[in-house]
């Protein structure tokens, strides 16, 4: 505030804004590198994604392809349903991270659920 006049201190909100802008931008640097997993088929499929949600890799156990459990034709359906499921498991999970690196960021910014344009929250 400047003294007397009831108004905050300009060079001061200047300041408090790029120092969440950097925050903000760290934060999405540590998304982009930390990587969190999601499984199905209890453990059968496992997809590893970043925070950003970035697929990095996709593990299929051999023990998943079982020719004689079924045709190929089933086999291969319920491997293509088993990636969607843990793909869609590891990004749930970069959400919820994304959720405790940005959330708190986002309030800061006066976000506080209502939401800002180009984050996810």
């Amino acid at each position: 505030m400047i003294p007397g006049s009831g108004q905050p201190n300009m060079q001061q909100l200047l300041q408090q804004a790029q120092k969440m802008q950097q925050d903000l931008a760290n934060a999405q640097e540590e998304l982009a590198r930390t990587e969190v997993d999601g499984q199905a088929g209890g453990g059968l499929v496992r997809a590893t994604v970043t925070g950003a949600g970035e697929l990095r890799a996709l593990k299929i156990d051999p023990k998943a392809v079982d020719p004689e459990a079924a045709s190929v034709e089933e086999t291969v359906e319920t491997l293509a349903d088993l990636v969607v499921a843990a793909v869609q498991a590891a990004n749930e999970n970069a959400q919820q991270l994304q959720q405790q690196k940005l959330g708190p960021l986002a309030q800061g910014l006066g976000g506080g659920g209502s939401g800002i344009p180009g984050l996810p929250f």
